[in-house]
């Protein structure tokens, strides 16, 4: 009878024992396969068995995909699988859909991206110009900006920040890997005008040209 009793008790502590750390690196390793977004280390806890090392087996697996056309990288608080940076190229063929921003809306997503979380009072003044609502729209619509917290200020205004879209988008882990304005400028972006904090004012004439010809800008490019 003890011999059974003790088998019972092996068998139901088998049930709360997490697998191996291998088979834990497996199960995190379909789910990203399977997933489009980025998912947290939270829910993959959520989803795998009771005692599992999420943490710890994403760390393995990151390691293991280390140099690999396929990689595990960061995005935000979430991870992804993605293809490697320096093998983007071999994508070319496969993109179909060409997103364009006017100058106005690349203007509204750089300051977002590097003052957020900010009003669109603050978008206005640093801009020296008026924000168009079809601007934001766009924006939001592409899901590469979303609404922050309101500010504890009168009037309880709503602010923007930039999207994990964005990030996957562009290969940062989060906004503080945001190329510096010397980068900017070497890669053409900036030419020789003010930096973000300041960005050149537009005549209301010149601004509304800009807003009638939204989306014929080729800088940002999927």
């Amino acid at each position: 009878m003890n011999h059974v009793a003790e088998e019972i008790e092996t068998q139901e502590e088998s049930l709360f024992e997490a697998p191996p750390m291998a088979e834990q690196e497996r199960m995190i390793e379909a789910v990203l396969f399977a997933t489009t977004e980025p998912i947290s280390l939270r829910e993959l806890g959520a989803r795998m068995p009771h005692g599992c090392d999420p943490a710890e087996a994403m760390m393995r697996l990151r390691k293991r995909y280390e140099g690999r056309g396929v990689q595990v990288v960061r995005v935000g608080d979430g991870f992804a699988m993605r293809t490697a940076a320096d093998l983007g190229f071999l994508m070319q063929q496969e993109t179909v859909e060409v997103r364009k921003l006017s100058r106005a809306a690349i203007e509204t997503l750089a300051i977002i991206a590097y003052h957020q979380p900010v009003t669109r009072a603050e978008i206005e003044e640093i801009r020296g110009v008026s924000v168009s609502r079809g601007t934001v729209d766009q924006l939001l619509e592409m899901e590469w900006i979303r609404f922050g917290r309101r500010k504890m200020t009168p009037g309880r205004p709503v602010t923007f920040v930039v999207t994990q879209g964005f990030l996957d988008h562009f290969g940062l882990e989060n906004a503080r890997d945001l190329p510096g304005l010397k980068e900017l400028r070497s890669a053409g972006l900036l030419e020789s005008r003010a930096p973000l904090g300041d960005l050149p004012l537009m005549s209301g004439e010149a601004e509304q040209e800009e807003e009638a010809t939204q989306g014929q800008s080729e800088l940002f490019e999927d």
